[in-house]
Protein backbone atom coordinates (compact mmCIF):
# COMPACT_ATOMS: atom_id res chain seq x y z
CA UNK A 1 0.00 0.00 0.00
CA UNK A 2 2.08 2.86 -1.38
CA UNK A 3 -0.20 5.22 -1.57
CA UNK A 4 -3.27 6.75 0.53
CA UNK A 5 -6.53 5.40 -0.77
CA UNK A 6 -8.74 7.97 -1.77
CA UNK A 7 -11.24 9.44 0.86
CA UNK A 8 -14.51 9.89 -1.70
CA UNK A 9 -16.52 6.85 -1.30
CA UNK A 10 -19.17 6.23 -4.32
CA UNK A 11 -21.86 7.11 -1.65
CA UNK A 12 -20.33 10.03 -0.38
CA UNK A 13 -21.81 14.07 -0.69
CA UNK A 14 -19.92 15.78 -3.78
CA UNK A 15 -17.12 17.07 -2.53
CA UNK A 16 -17.39 20.73 -0.70
CA UNK A 17 -15.24 23.81 -1.15
CA UNK A 18 -12.58 23.46 1.46
CA UNK A 19 -13.29 24.96 5.25
CA UNK A 20 -11.38 28.39 5.58
CA UNK A 21 -8.73 28.74 8.26
CA UNK A 22 -7.06 26.79 10.72
CA UNK A 23 -8.88 23.19 12.22
CA UNK A 24 -8.89 22.79 15.91
CA UNK A 25 -8.56 19.17 16.86
CA UNK A 26 -9.47 17.83 20.06
CA UNK A 27 -7.82 14.59 20.35
CA UNK A 28 -9.04 12.09 22.95
CA UNK A 29 -6.67 8.89 23.80
CA UNK A 30 -3.74 7.68 25.41
CA UNK A 31 -0.32 9.87 24.89
CA UNK A 32 3.17 9.61 26.26
CA UNK A 33 4.73 9.29 29.01
CA UNK A 34 2.27 6.26 29.04
CA UNK A 35 4.23 3.33 26.95
CA UNK A 36 1.74 2.17 24.22
CA UNK A 37 1.70 1.87 20.51
CA UNK A 38 -1.47 3.84 20.37
CA UNK A 39 0.32 6.37 22.81
CA UNK A 40 3.32 6.84 20.08
CA UNK A 41 0.81 7.25 17.14
CA UNK A 42 -1.24 9.92 19.15
CA UNK A 43 2.25 11.90 19.66
CA UNK A 44 3.59 11.43 16.37
CA UNK A 45 0.16 12.19 14.54
CA UNK A 46 -0.47 15.29 16.74
CA UNK A 47 3.21 16.77 16.41
CA UNK A 48 2.83 16.32 12.76
CA UNK A 49 -0.64 18.12 12.49
CA UNK A 50 0.65 21.02 14.38
CA UNK A 51 3.47 21.30 12.33
CA UNK A 52 1.39 21.48 9.22
CA UNK A 53 -0.43 24.47 10.87
CA UNK A 54 -3.25 22.83 12.90
CA UNK A 55 -4.09 23.09 16.60
CA UNK A 56 -4.57 20.12 18.75
CA UNK A 57 -4.99 19.66 22.27
CA UNK A 58 -5.20 16.63 23.70
CA UNK A 59 -7.59 15.08 26.03
CA UNK A 60 -5.53 12.29 27.51
CA UNK A 61 -6.84 8.88 28.82
CA UNK A 62 -5.25 9.14 32.89
CA UNK A 63 -2.89 6.68 34.18
CA UNK A 64 -0.20 7.01 36.73
CA UNK A 65 2.43 8.05 34.20
CA UNK A 66 1.34 12.30 34.42
CA UNK A 67 1.42 14.19 31.45
CA UNK A 68 3.10 16.51 29.01
CA UNK A 69 2.36 18.29 26.00
CA UNK A 70 -0.39 19.83 24.61
CA UNK A 71 -2.42 18.09 27.19
CA UNK A 72 -5.42 20.14 27.91
CA UNK A 73 -7.49 17.26 29.93
CA UNK A 74 -7.53 13.91 31.37
CA UNK A 75 -10.18 11.31 31.07
CA UNK A 76 -10.67 8.66 34.40
CA UNK A 77 -11.80 5.63 33.65
CA UNK A 78 -15.20 5.15 35.83
CA UNK A 79 -15.68 9.43 36.57
CA UNK A 80 -18.62 10.56 35.44
CA UNK A 81 -17.73 14.04 35.84
CA UNK A 82 -14.68 13.38 33.60
CA UNK A 83 -16.43 12.04 30.99
CA UNK A 84 -18.59 15.39 31.18
CA UNK A 85 -15.36 17.70 31.20
CA UNK A 86 -13.73 14.97 28.81
CA UNK A 87 -16.79 15.98 26.13
CA UNK A 88 -16.44 19.55 27.16
CA UNK A 89 -13.16 20.13 26.16
CA UNK A 90 -13.61 18.13 22.57
CA UNK A 91 -16.72 20.60 22.04
CA UNK A 92 -14.35 23.52 22.25
CA UNK A 93 -13.26 22.34 18.96
CA UNK A 94 -13.65 21.93 15.89
CA UNK A 95 -13.00 18.29 15.21
CA UNK A 96 -13.11 15.80 17.51
CA UNK A 97 -10.39 13.46 16.92
CA UNK A 98 -10.58 10.15 18.85
CA UNK A 99 -8.38 7.07 19.50
CA UNK A 100 -9.90 3.21 20.02
CA UNK A 101 -7.99 0.45 21.40
CA UNK A 102 -9.29 -2.61 23.68
CA UNK A 103 -8.57 -1.80 27.40
CA UNK A 104 -7.93 2.30 26.96
CA UNK A 105 -11.42 3.57 28.18
CA UNK A 106 -13.50 2.01 31.35
CA UNK A 107 -16.99 0.43 31.58
CA UNK A 108 -17.47 -3.06 29.45
CA UNK A 109 -15.44 -3.49 26.61
CA UNK A 110 -14.84 0.21 26.88
CA UNK A 111 -18.34 1.68 26.93
CA UNK A 112 -17.45 4.48 28.35
CA UNK A 113 -16.02 6.35 25.26
CA UNK A 114 -19.76 6.05 24.30
CA UNK A 115 -21.30 8.35 26.87
CA UNK A 116 -18.53 10.83 25.71
CA UNK A 117 -19.06 10.34 21.64
CA UNK A 118 -22.73 10.66 22.51
CA UNK A 119 -22.21 14.12 23.89
CA UNK A 120 -20.12 15.74 21.36
CA UNK A 121 -21.92 18.38 19.25
CA UNK A 122 -18.86 18.65 16.46
CA UNK A 123 -18.08 16.10 14.23
CA UNK A 124 -15.69 13.44 14.83
CA UNK A 125 -13.87 10.19 13.69
CA UNK A 126 -12.35 7.28 15.62
CA UNK A 127 -9.63 5.74 14.65
CA UNK A 128 -9.83 1.73 15.69
CA UNK A 129 -6.22 0.60 16.29
CA UNK A 130 -7.63 -3.35 17.30
CA UNK A 131 -10.60 -4.91 15.31
CA UNK A 132 -11.64 -8.03 16.91
CA UNK A 133 -12.50 -11.06 14.56
CA UNK A 134 -14.20 -12.90 16.88
CA UNK A 135 -15.61 -10.70 19.26
CA UNK A 136 -17.80 -10.95 22.84
CA UNK A 137 -21.26 -10.15 21.92
CA UNK A 138 -20.89 -7.00 24.05
CA UNK A 139 -17.85 -5.74 22.25
CA UNK A 140 -18.79 -6.12 19.13
CA UNK A 141 -22.38 -4.18 19.68
CA UNK A 142 -19.83 -1.61 21.95
CA UNK A 143 -18.08 -1.11 18.46
CA UNK A 144 -20.99 -0.72 16.37
CA UNK A 145 -22.34 1.69 17.92
CA UNK A 146 -18.76 3.52 17.62
CA UNK A 147 -19.27 3.23 14.62
CA UNK A 148 -22.87 4.61 14.30
CA UNK A 149 -22.85 7.73 16.61
CA UNK A 150 -19.46 9.03 14.96
CA UNK A 151 -18.75 10.46 11.55
CA UNK A 152 -16.36 7.95 10.35
CA UNK A 153 -14.24 5.31 11.28
CA UNK A 154 -10.83 5.28 10.41
CA UNK A 155 -8.49 2.33 10.42
CA UNK A 156 -4.49 1.53 9.33
CA UNK A 157 -4.95 -1.21 7.01
CA UNK A 158 -7.70 -2.62 3.84
CA UNK A 159 -7.32 -6.17 6.14
CA UNK A 160 -9.15 -4.01 8.71
CA UNK A 161 -11.80 -2.43 7.00
CA UNK A 162 -12.74 -5.56 5.38
CA UNK A 163 -13.10 -7.60 9.18
CA UNK A 164 -15.08 -4.60 9.99
CA UNK A 165 -17.38 -4.09 6.96
CA UNK A 166 -18.20 -7.49 6.44
CA UNK A 167 -18.37 -8.74 10.27
CA UNK A 168 -20.01 -5.98 11.80
CA UNK A 169 -23.09 -4.01 11.33
CA UNK A 170 -20.76 -1.21 9.85
CA UNK A 171 -21.77 1.01 6.94
CA UNK A 172 -18.88 0.47 4.70
CA UNK A 173 -19.48 4.06 3.38
CA UNK A 174 -18.15 5.54 7.18
CA UNK A 175 -14.81 3.37 7.13
CA UNK A 176 -11.97 5.13 5.85
CA UNK A 177 -8.16 3.57 5.32
CA UNK A 178 -5.01 5.68 6.52
CA UNK A 179 -2.18 4.06 7.21
CA UNK A 180 -0.16 3.35 10.04
CA UNK A 181 2.41 6.41 9.94
CA UNK A 182 5.98 5.85 10.66
CA UNK A 183 9.33 8.29 10.57
CA UNK A 184 11.18 8.58 7.60
CA UNK A 185 15.22 8.21 8.41
CA UNK A 186 16.81 11.07 7.57
CA UNK A 187 20.26 10.23 7.20
CA UNK A 188 21.84 7.75 4.86
CA UNK A 189 21.95 4.00 6.72
CA UNK A 190 25.66 4.22 8.79
CA UNK A 191 28.42 1.08 8.92
CA UNK A 192 26.88 -2.26 9.75
CA UNK A 193 27.75 -4.03 12.88
CA UNK A 194 30.57 -6.57 12.62
CA UNK A 195 27.84 -9.42 13.49
CA UNK A 196 24.53 -9.31 11.63
CA UNK A 197 21.45 -8.18 13.49
CA UNK A 198 17.97 -9.82 13.52
CA UNK A 199 16.00 -7.85 15.25
CA UNK A 200 12.81 -7.60 17.35
CA UNK A 201 11.80 -4.52 18.82
CA UNK A 202 8.47 -3.34 20.79
CA UNK A 203 6.74 -3.96 24.68
CA UNK A 204 7.95 -7.44 25.49
CA UNK A 205 4.79 -9.80 26.60
CA UNK A 206 3.42 -13.35 25.98
CA UNK A 207 2.15 -13.52 22.02
CA UNK A 208 5.21 -11.69 20.64
CA UNK A 209 6.45 -14.89 19.30
CA UNK A 210 9.82 -14.85 19.92
CA UNK A 211 10.07 -18.37 21.11
CA UNK A 212 10.32 -18.93 17.67
CA UNK A 213 13.56 -17.04 16.84
CA UNK A 214 15.28 -18.42 19.81
CA UNK A 215 14.73 -22.04 18.68
CA UNK A 216 15.51 -21.41 14.98
CA UNK A 217 18.75 -19.70 16.43
CA UNK A 218 20.38 -22.91 16.43
CA UNK A 219 20.22 -23.44 12.54
CA UNK A 220 21.14 -19.12 12.30
CA UNK A 221 23.78 -18.72 14.45
CA UNK A 222 26.33 -20.03 11.98
CA UNK A 223 25.60 -17.85 8.77
CA UNK A 224 28.17 -15.76 7.70
CA UNK A 225 29.01 -12.99 10.23
CA UNK A 226 27.67 -15.22 12.97
CA UNK A 227 24.59 -13.13 13.29
CA UNK A 228 22.83 -12.46 16.87
CA UNK A 229 19.41 -12.06 17.49
CA UNK A 230 18.75 -8.74 19.59
CA UNK A 231 15.62 -8.46 21.25
CA UNK A 232 14.79 -4.79 22.26
CA UNK A 233 12.33 -2.87 24.11
CA UNK A 234 10.48 -2.76 28.02
CA UNK A 235 8.37 -5.12 29.53
CA UNK A 236 4.92 -4.33 28.46
CA UNK A 237 3.67 -1.86 31.87
CA UNK A 238 0.55 -4.28 32.28
CA UNK A 239 2.69 -7.46 32.06
CA UNK A 240 5.07 -6.32 34.37
CA UNK A 241 2.54 -5.47 36.92
CA UNK A 242 1.43 -9.10 36.84
CA UNK A 243 4.27 -10.63 36.42
CA UNK A 244 7.12 -8.81 36.88
CA UNK A 245 10.22 -9.81 34.74
CA UNK A 246 9.22 -13.47 34.55
CA UNK A 247 8.25 -13.79 30.70
CA UNK A 248 12.15 -12.52 30.28
CA UNK A 249 13.72 -14.30 32.39
CA UNK A 250 12.14 -17.48 30.76
CA UNK A 251 13.27 -16.31 27.46
CA UNK A 252 16.70 -15.80 28.29
CA UNK A 253 16.35 -19.11 30.23
CA UNK A 254 15.31 -20.80 26.38
CA UNK A 255 18.58 -19.30 24.75
CA UNK A 256 20.29 -21.12 27.61
CA UNK A 257 18.45 -23.96 26.98
CA UNK A 258 18.94 -24.09 22.94
CA UNK A 259 23.07 -23.53 23.52
CA UNK A 260 22.36 -20.12 21.59
CA UNK A 261 23.15 -17.69 24.11
CA UNK A 262 26.05 -16.01 23.13
CA UNK A 263 23.56 -15.23 19.86
CA UNK A 264 20.57 -13.88 21.80
CA UNK A 265 20.78 -10.75 23.52
CA UNK A 266 18.65 -8.61 25.44
CA UNK A 267 17.95 -4.73 25.59
CA UNK A 268 15.63 -3.60 28.35
CA UNK A 269 15.68 -0.08 27.06
CA UNK A 270 12.95 2.26 25.64
CA UNK A 271 13.40 3.10 22.65
CA UNK A 272 13.21 6.97 21.80
CA UNK A 273 12.57 8.44 18.07
CA UNK A 274 16.24 8.91 17.16
CA UNK A 275 17.10 6.03 18.66
CA UNK A 276 14.95 3.79 17.57
CA UNK A 277 15.61 5.01 14.05
CA UNK A 278 19.28 4.29 14.79
CA UNK A 279 18.68 0.68 15.66
CA UNK A 280 16.24 -0.04 12.69
CA UNK A 281 18.55 0.74 10.53
CA UNK A 282 21.55 -1.50 12.06
CA UNK A 283 19.11 -4.52 11.71
CA UNK A 284 20.09 -6.82 8.59
CA UNK A 285 16.51 -8.23 8.72
CA UNK A 286 13.34 -7.44 11.17
CA UNK A 287 11.72 -10.05 12.12
CA UNK A 288 7.71 -9.79 13.46
CA UNK A 289 6.89 -13.70 14.65
CA UNK A 290 3.59 -12.86 16.21
CA UNK A 291 1.45 -15.48 17.46
CA UNK A 292 -1.52 -13.60 16.43
CA UNK A 293 -3.42 -14.60 13.34
CA UNK A 294 -5.43 -11.95 13.85
CA UNK A 295 -3.39 -9.11 13.83
CA UNK A 296 -4.66 -5.85 11.54
CA UNK A 297 -2.63 -3.11 12.58
CA UNK A 298 1.09 -2.92 13.56
CA UNK A 299 2.95 0.22 14.36
CA UNK A 300 6.23 -2.16 14.46
CA UNK A 301 5.52 -3.46 10.74
CA UNK A 302 5.27 0.14 9.53
CA UNK A 303 8.47 1.32 11.47
CA UNK A 304 10.19 -1.45 9.92
CA UNK A 305 8.78 -0.76 5.97
CA UNK A 306 9.57 2.67 6.02
CA UNK A 307 12.85 1.84 7.86
CA UNK A 308 13.95 0.56 4.66
CA UNK A 309 14.64 -3.21 6.46
CA UNK A 310 13.91 -6.53 4.95
CA UNK A 311 11.13 -8.26 7.03
CA UNK A 312 10.39 -11.16 7.90
CA UNK A 313 7.05 -11.99 9.51
CA UNK A 314 4.21 -14.31 10.08
CA UNK A 315 1.28 -14.03 8.22
CA UNK A 316 -0.51 -11.87 10.36
CA UNK A 317 -3.30 -10.09 8.02
CA UNK A 318 -1.24 -6.62 8.21
CA UNK A 319 2.08 -8.68 7.13
CA UNK A 320 0.19 -10.25 4.14
CA UNK A 321 -1.14 -6.91 3.05
CA UNK A 322 2.04 -5.00 3.10
CA UNK A 323 4.34 -7.13 2.51
CA UNK A 324 2.89 -8.72 -1.20
CA UNK A 325 4.52 -6.78 -3.34
CA UNK A 326 8.03 -8.16 -2.08
CA UNK A 327 9.59 -6.13 0.84
CA UNK A 328 9.59 -9.11 3.26
CA UNK A 329 9.36 -12.73 3.56
CA UNK A 330 5.73 -14.52 4.82
CA UNK A 331 6.12 -17.80 6.99
CA UNK A 332 4.07 -20.31 8.62
CA UNK A 333 3.05 -19.76 12.42
CA UNK A 334 4.42 -23.22 13.41
CA UNK A 335 7.00 -23.19 10.48
CA UNK A 336 9.94 -23.34 12.11
CA UNK A 337 11.89 -24.50 8.69
CA UNK A 338 10.33 -21.78 6.77
CA UNK A 339 11.72 -19.05 9.66
CA UNK A 340 14.83 -20.27 9.65
CA UNK A 341 15.14 -20.84 5.57
CA UNK A 342 13.61 -17.02 5.09
CA UNK A 343 16.30 -15.55 8.10
CA UNK A 344 19.36 -17.51 6.71
CA UNK A 345 18.19 -16.36 2.60
CA UNK A 346 18.08 -12.93 3.81
CA UNK A 347 21.61 -12.79 5.81
CA UNK A 348 23.33 -14.88 2.86
CA UNK A 349 21.57 -13.32 -0.47
CA UNK A 350 22.46 -9.96 -0.66
CA UNK A 351 20.92 -9.43 -3.95
CA UNK A 352 17.31 -10.70 -2.36
CA UNK A 353 17.88 -8.14 0.92
CA UNK A 354 18.67 -5.14 -1.66
CA UNK A 355 15.72 -6.06 -3.52
CA UNK A 356 13.53 -6.00 -0.57
CA UNK A 357 14.80 -3.39 1.40
CA UNK A 358 14.44 -1.53 -2.36
CA UNK A 359 11.02 -2.16 -2.25
CA UNK A 360 10.35 -1.32 1.37
CA UNK A 361 11.74 1.85 0.34
CA UNK A 362 9.00 2.47 -2.81
CA UNK A 363 6.50 2.10 -0.19
CA UNK A 364 7.65 4.62 2.61
CA UNK A 365 6.65 7.86 1.07
CA UNK A 366 2.73 7.02 1.27
CA UNK A 367 3.81 6.07 5.02
CA UNK A 368 5.04 8.67 6.33
CA UNK A 369 3.95 10.71 9.20
CA UNK A 370 3.79 14.17 6.92
CA UNK A 371 1.40 12.27 4.65
CA UNK A 372 -0.71 10.42 7.16
CA UNK A 373 -1.31 13.97 8.88
CA UNK A 374 -2.36 15.64 5.97
CA UNK A 375 -4.81 12.92 5.27
CA UNK A 376 -5.89 12.92 9.11
CA UNK A 377 -6.57 17.04 8.55
CA UNK A 378 -8.30 16.60 5.04
CA UNK A 379 -11.12 14.39 6.50
CA UNK A 380 -11.39 16.95 9.42
CA UNK A 381 -12.03 19.44 6.84
CA UNK A 382 -14.19 17.33 4.49
CA UNK A 383 -16.69 17.04 8.41
CA UNK A 384 -16.69 20.10 8.82
CA UNK A 385 -17.79 21.41 5.05
CA UNK A 386 -20.46 17.79 5.45
CA UNK A 387 -22.01 19.21 8.71
CA UNK A 388 -22.06 22.86 7.49
CA UNK A 389 -24.11 21.51 4.32
CA UNK A 390 -26.61 20.12 6.63
CA UNK A 391 -27.34 23.34 8.65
Amino acid sequence: MNTLPPLQSPYARPVLPPVAGKVRFGLLGTCPPTLSGPARFSDHLSAEMCAQGAEVSVVRVADDSGSVGRVVGELFNGSASSVAECTASLNRCDVALIQHDDGMYGGTHGDQLLDVLEGLRVPSMVTVHTVPKNPAPHQRWVLERIAATTDRIVVMSEAAREVLCSGYAVERRRVITIPRGATVPLEPRGKRPSRPIILTWGLLRPGKGIERVIEAMRFVHDAPGHPRYLVAGRTDPKEHAAEGETYRNGLIELARREGVADSVTFDGRYYGDAMLTELIQSAAVIVLPYDSTDHLASGVLADAVVGGRPVVATGFPHAVEMLCTGAGILVGHDDQAALVSALRRVLTDPRLAGAMAAEARRLAPGMQWSVVAGAYQRLGRRLLSERRARV
